[in-house]
């Protein structure tokens, strides 16, 4: 079985740069607390580490 990665957006994007705002939203998250399951791939793993300090990630 795959690995899959729970990402949570726990702080806002208000104040953030237009690239780490597409990042979060290419994610699928669009209010905090909201929480979406994506496959733990290379190329996920970059989009969370591009905005880690707006997300809670945990594996699943």
């Amino acid at each position: 079985m795959a690995k899959t990665l729970k990402i949570t957006l726990v702080k806002s994007t208000i104040g953030e740069k237009p690239k780490t705002k597409a990042t979060v939203e290419t994610l699928g998250l669009r209010k905090i607390r909201q929480s979406v399951e994506r496959p733990d791939t290379p190329d996920v793993r970059g989009l969370v580490f591009r905005a880690r300090h707006l997300l809670d990630v945990e594996e699943v």
